[in-house]
């Protein structure tokens, strides 16, 4: 049925006031007592041989606002579903076949619903049981000898005088048997008056007629009655006819019929054909279903109206689908409703500043559609799903994450309202436009999680190093971000508060050398005091600002034809290529003598200079010793050098070769270590003294057996010359100062024997030699004695060696400890220590 109001504008606006503040009751079922048939079919009974399709039941109930009610049945899960229900109107109808045999008891779900509210009450229908079962003879066939006088009739008969009577009780039918037929029997006496005992009889049928006498109701026929009117029926159009007959077929009287109620003015109804018509227009019809009470009444030939009877007659307003789902405000029919929210409103709450209600006009399945928002998924959504008729629409916050201002400024939906079981499908939309107000819901976050930064050392205070980047998506103060410094490394270093340009302390001084590497935080912080951290590495570059130093032992080399010198020096820059050096000679006399190594400043003698000799004849200096200009300069840019004058003396191989040779050649430059080297092999010596001695006593003193004391004495073999022991050192009288020394030992154990290398190893020193015999008791007159040991382990011997004295064995001592001695001066001198 459609509905069509029409209201002032203050009346309208005082309806949805009420609306607004009045309670919404549930509506409720009629409870008609159990032999019913509307209401909630609470104990209904029906027989199990019930037909297919029967009515069977109405269901009944109201809405204490007066809203339409919609009815519903369901059933448990896995039950047999045997009812159907027409939900607007309630009639229930049987849709499968019912056996008490199988199921005496059916449970039922039925529900009444306003659209907002629903009730549902579960009821119990009863199966009761039908002669459906035909009984069964056994032992047939039965055979049965009946009297023929025994007749169950309507009749009797007076036996003597013949009159034939109804029977005391019984009532003829008109309507049900108009003739009756009865077979009457004449006997005689029998042969008692003859003496012969035989009985004479006659048969005649009496045929009797029954007269129809006015006792029969009218009766309708083709009932139950069901009309419709459609929403395009015209006013006065007759919707459908009633026939009622009267019950009396041999005399019926005229039949005239009315309405008795139902019909609130809207139908009315021919009394002589039965033909009801509709007599306002559809759109003015109140009720979607009509329950019409009609009279069917006998009227005699005088005119008097003798019997009645009654049918009901339900005529249906069909709505047809015409109208599209609308949406309406708070001042009627919208398409656009808009709201302004702050971001991230919790999940489950309702935007209450939305009023928006959905209608459709139509009636019954018509009136039902879906809703759905359609835009961004997953934020909100929408309350009911599934509208009849109408409903207020509410909208629910979904994800709360989802819903942020630095996404979304503005969020718009489609709110879609679509038909669901019309073929025409009619759909409608508005605009939902929700504004989003900013929180203070982010963090300053910086562009990276850490930042690399170099600057050149020696860079003025206040220079600029590296620029820290942090932003706050939040708008206005919120997104304003404040930049801090702090940390260990810090110390140098300042930050902008508001650009995040990290520099130098006005008065720091950066120095590569000193230290290259500098790390801290930065902190970006908003009004809030949100923040967050990065870390800062920064860098100091190098700058060539140090000129290579050689080192002090460079004024003087002694070089062996064959084996090189080396010199060293030393660039304090951090990084390379500042701290490479690259050595050059600038200066020589003559100067095709020496090469040198570029990268290590090795210098040697050319090629071809092998022997003294060669070196004589290129200069006419005869004591060997040349002053060389060297340059030491590094890679950096711009580049640095140093310049000095070595002293190089060339000396030749000319002492035998053995360890200790190579070893005195090897610490000739350097006296302290020669001393220590020698001192530390007597040391061992006399602890290995030591240990021997301890031991043989010991021996001695665990032996049990107690030697008498004997003195033998036993004739002193001739002593042994003693200058076997020394062969490894043999000294000579030197020509000159390259023949300091004669070395025994191979050609490799002289490599690199002029070289300042940071690491020497010390040769092997030669073994001890044995201890010498106790000295003899006559002296010797001009022979010395042996003297003690000293502490450092040294043993002189007592005599020398004539051999050893004619090739000058106390010159070349004194040589070898005065040219030791000067050597360790000149040290002392460079150094600053006092003169031994």
């Amino acid at each position: 049925m459609k509905h069509v109001r029409h209201f002032t504008p203050s009346l309208f606006l005082n309806l949805v006031h009420v609306c607004l503040v009045q309670a919404n009751y549930a509506p409720y079922f009629f409870d008609n007592g159990a032999r019913s048939t509307n209401g909630n079919m609470a104990l209904l009974s029906l027989s199990e041989d019930t037909p297919v399709g029967t009515h069977v039941y109405t269901l009944n109930g109201t809405d204490p606002e007066g809203d339409p009610v919609t009815y519903g049945l369901t059933y448990e899960a896995g039950s047999r579903r045997y009812f159907s229900v027409d939900r607007n109107l309630g009639n229930v109808t049987l849709i499968e076949e019912l056996d008490r045999e199988k199921e005496d008891e059916i449970e039922v779900i039925v529900s009444i619903s306003d659209g907002l509210s629903t009730v549902s009450e579960k009821v119990r229908i009863l199966v009761t049981d039908a002669n459906d079962e035909s009984p069964e003879f056994i032992n047939t066939p039965y055979i049965v000898q009946v009297p023929e006088n025994i007749h169950a009739n309507k009749f009797t008969i007076d036996r003597h005088s013949g009159v034939l009577r109804i029977k005391t009780g019984v009532t003829l039918d008109y309507e049900k048997s108009r003739t009756h037929f009865v077979i009457v029997v004449a006997k005689d006496g029998g042969g008692k008056l003859r003496g012969d005992n035989k009985v004479f009889s006659a048969t005649t049928t009496v045929t009797v007629n029954v007269e129809d006498v006015q006792d029969t109701p009218p009766m309708f026929i083709g009932t139950p009655y069901y009309g419709y009117v459609y929403e395009d029926t015209l006013a006065g159009s007759e919707v459908l006819t009633v026939v009622a007959l009267d019950g009396d077929r041999g005399k019926p009287n005229s039949i005239r019929y009315c309405l008795v109620n139902g019909s609130e003015g809207s139908f009315e109804i021919s009394n002589t054909t039965g033909a009801i018509s509709v007599i306002k227009s559809p759109n003015q019809l109140k009720k979607e279903v009509y329950e019409l009470k009609v009279q069917a009444s006998e009227v005699s030939p005088e005119g008097d109206i003798s019997v009645y009877a009654f049918a009901m007659v339900t005529i249906r307003v069909v709505d047809l689908n015409n109208h599209p789902p609308t949406f309406y405000g708070e001042n009627g029919p919208q398409n656009r409703f808009e709201l302004t929210m702050y971001e991230h409103p919790p999940e489950g709450e309702i935007l209450r500043g939305l009023k928006i209600t959905v209608n459709d006009s139509d009636q019954g399945a018509n009136a039902k559609f879906n809703l759905r928002l359609v835009g961004p998924g997953g934020i909100f959504r929408v309350v009911p799903q599934t509208v009849l008729n109408e409903a207020q629409v509410t909208i629910i916050v979904e994800n709360s994450a989802a819903i942020d201002y630095e996404k979304f400024k503005v969020l718009t939906f489609k709110l879609l309202a679509i038909e669901v079981n019309t073929p025409e499908r009619f759909s409608s939309t508005a605009d939902v436009v929700i504004r989003l107000l900013d929180t203070n819901d982010n963090v300053p976050k910086f562009s990276s999680d850490y930042y690399i930064a170099r600057i050149p050392e020696n860079s003025p205070g206040g220079s600029n190093v590296v620029a820290i980047t942090a932003t706050d998506p939040d708008s206005g103060l919120w997104g304003e971000v404040k930049y801090s410094i702090y940390g260990t490394g810090a110390d140098l270093f300042l930050i902008h508060p508001s650009t995040g340009i990290i520099y130098t302390q006005p008065w720091a001084v950066l120095d590569a050398e000193v230290n290259s590497k500098y790390n801290f935080y930065v902190k970006a912080e908003d009004t809030d005091g949100k923040y967050s951290l990065a870390e800062v590495f920064i860098t100091v570059l190098d700058v060539n600002d140090h000129s290579p130093e050689f080192n002090e032992n460079i004024q003087e080399k002694t070089m062996i034809i064959g084996s090189p010198v080396k010199i060293e020096a030393i660039d304090q820059d951090a990084e390379e290529p500042n701290n490479i050096v690259d050595y050059s000679i600038m200066q020589a006399d003559p100067a095709n003598v020496f090469d040198i190594d570029q990268s290590t400043g090795e210098i040697k003698l050319k090629s071809y200079i092998r022997s003294l000799d060669i070196i004589h004849n290129i200069t006419k200096n005869k004591d060997c010793i040349w002053s060389v200009v060297v340059q030491a300069k590094d890679r950096g840019s711009p580049s640095f050098s140093t310049t000095a004058v070595l002293k190089i003396d060339i000396t030749e191989e000319t002492l035998h070769k053995g360890p200790m040779a190579a070893f005195l050649m090897q610490t000739k430059d350097n006296p302290m270590k020669a001393l220590g080297v020698l001192a530390g092999v007597m040391g061992i010596m006399v602890l290995i003294t030591i240990m021997i001695s301890t031991a043989m006593f010991w021996r001695n003193k665990r032996s049990n057996k107690i030697m008498p004391v004997r003195r033998i004495i036993k004739k002193r073999q001739p002593q042994p010359s003693r200058t076997v022991r020394m062969e490894w050192l043999k000294f000579k009288r030197p020509s000159n100062a390259a023949e300091k020394f004669v070395v025994e030992d191979d050609a490799q154990s002289l490599q690199n024997e002029n070289s300042n290398n940071n690491v020497q190893v010390a040769p092997v020193p030669p073994a001890a030699p044995v201890p010498p015999p106790p000295p003899a008791l006559a002296s010797s007159g001009d022979a010395p004695g042996w003297r003690v040991p000293t502490v450092s382990g040294s043993l002189t011997p007592k005599f020398i060696n004539k051999q050893l004295k004619k090739r000058g064995h106390s010159s070349a001592h004194n040589a070898l400890v005065s040219e030791l001695k000067m050597r360790f001066e000149k040290r002392n001198a460079a150094i600053g220590e006092p003169h031994i």
